[in-house]
């Protein structure tokens, strides 16, 4: 899925855990296999190919996290999105290459979560519009990491952590302590601007730093917002914290798109999560439920 993933684990029998580790790769594995665009012949890339030409079988697993990230459209009004590959797929972030106006113009009608048709019966997804393209990189980090946190459990494991990128899913504590997670300064990477103290938790964070390139003055980022198909400029980092990484990871990035005020309101809203987000200035900024150290602002 374009990232490195990170497992860390405490078990009594060395055997027994370098199986819930080698069982835990291979779970996240087959998830790639099945939901990487880059990936020619994952389920995924069959579902671009020919969903605008006919309903196509995704298979319950796919199906029901495609479900789950329209689920999530309606909740953020748009703000998250996986058809924004519609124009995303022209981004080449190493080639620094961006769509030129034609193809941002061509291509940014097709992102629309409501093209998107999931039949239940049969677990057939069409798209309703030629050119619409889906990508799960706003949820299916944090769906692997979960998946892989329920392997570990399978396999006895009472202290792990799953990091897939941005997206880390916290089993129990750090053996009678909590895990602290840092939050990077995004424009330093080797510096951390908030610790967090946390046990068996998710914790997700969006980046404008994570795939990137600069011209001109402007930062092109992966993360688009779906109605101009351009780079959100808001945010800097958007950091979410709760009990399913699934959420998590797709409400960092809807937070990101949305703005401070916006997003943080959403996350009020949802009850056992919470955010801390750095803005385009440098500032941070906390949901309700979180108390703030001495405030900052990263110049």
């Amino acid at each position: 899925m374009g990232t490195e993933v990170r497992v860390r684990l405490w078990h009594a029998d060395d055997a027994a855990g370098n199986a819930a580790l080698e069982a835990t790769f291979s779970e996240i594995s087959r998830i790639e296999r099945l939901m990487s665009t880059y990936i020619d012949d994952s389920r995924i890339s069959e579902l671009n190919r020919h969903a605008a030409e006919r309903p196509v079988d995704a298979g319950e697993e796919l199906f029901d996290l495609i479900v789950r990230a329209l689920d999530v459209s309606v909740l953020t009004l748009g703000a998250f999105d996986i058809t924004y590959d519609s124009v995303g797929q022209h981004y080449d972030y190493r080639a620094r290459i961006r769509p030129d106006d034609a193809s941002l113009r061509d291509s940014l009608p097709a992102i629309d979560y409501r093209l998107v048709e999931a039949t239940q019966q049969g677990h057939y997804i069409r798209f309703l519009r030629h050119g619409v393209r889906i990508n799960l990189g706003g949820i299916a980090k944090g769906y692997a990491v979960e998946r892989g946190v329920q392997e570990l459990r399978r396999h006895n494991v009472d202290h792990a952590i799953v990091t897939a990128g941005g997206d880390s899913r916290l089993l129990g504590d750090r053996r009678g302590q909590p895990w602290v997670v840092g939050v990077r300064d995004p424009r330093n990477a080797g510096r951390v601007v908030l610790r967090i103290p946390l046990e068996d938790e998710a914790i997700s964070t969006s980046g404008d730093y994570e795939r990137f390139f600069i011209e001109d003055d402007t930062r092109y980022h992966h993360i688009l917002v779906p109605t101009t198909g351009q780079p959100a400029a808001e945010i800097r980092s958007a950091t979410v914290i709760g009990p399913d990484a699934v959420l998590t990871d797709a409400l960092s990035t809807s937070v990101f798109v949305m703005g401070v005020d916006d997003g943080l309101r959403l996350v009020g809203t949802l009850p056992d999560y919470e955010a801390v987000v750095i803005d385009a200035e440098g500032a941070l900024f906390y949901s309700d439920g979180l108390r703030p150290p001495a405030q900052k602002n990263l110049r």
